[in-house]
């Protein structure tokens, strides 16, 4: 199995079943307790199946450490948990597409993927460059940003699921990340606890090898 130094299984499950078992504070345990039974239904899993060789094709970069990468499983998890595997998916928020990226964000990251020496399939520099909102429901684009993204934020809080989704929820410059501690919105709880669920039951079935 590749090394990955941010979304390593074994530390996911012990800070994870850690903070199920002992943290009684505030309504994130509760999020974590509610979905941890979660499972993935068939109809999702063919879905997710769908677009399969993207997620491992742009897990497999190194974006931010040296031969170190982001979990297939975990982007997986993500996908499912923001869209139900949806790659016309709009939210309230008007973020779009099946990682569930605001055109903001997504500019911000398709601007440094389109200046690095990074060649990829399947998209473009030019098209990073001038990455429109049409663009983040083309899976292979807004697979790549939410591999890269994923990655960035994996660097910056050190692999901590909580922080991780947090900051792909909410903003990474929420202040509550600044001090270590996950966004403290409802909706970024239950998006914890569901993308947990999900990344276990994943790893638990090895439906993807």
């Amino acid at each position: 199995m590749r090394q990955e130094r941010f979304l390593l299984v074994r530390l996911f499950l012990v800070i994870l079943i850690t903070f199920m078992v002992t943290e009684s504070r505030g309504d994130l345990h509760s999020s974590v307790v509610k979905y941890k039974n979660s499972t993935i239904n068939r109809a999702d899993i063919k879905k997710i199946a769908r677009y399969d060789h993207l997620i491992r094709y742009f897990s497999s970069f190194s974006y931010f450490v040296p031969h170190h990468t982001v979990s297939p499983n975990f982007i997986r998890a993500l996908i499912l948990a923001e869209s139900g595997a949806n790659p016309s998916a709009i939210s309230s928020k008007n973020a779009l597409g099946l990682g569930q990226i605001l055109l903001t964000t997504g500019r911000e990251a398709a601007s440094i993927l389109a200046t690095s020496k990074t060649h990829f399939r399947y998209v473009t520099h030019e098209r990073l460059a001038n990455l429109r909102a049409a663009d983040l429901f083309d899976p292979a684009v807004n697979i790549l940003l939410t591999c890269f993204l994923v990655a960035k934020y994996n660097y910056k809080f050190d692999g901590k699921i909580e922080l991780v989704v947090s900051a792909w929820n909410a903003g990474e410059y929420t202040e509550s990340l600044s001090h270590g501690q996950h966004a403290p919105f409802q909706e970024t709880e239950n998006l914890i606890g569901k993308v947990n669920a999900y990344y276990v039951y994943l790893l638990k079935q090895r439906i993807f090898r």
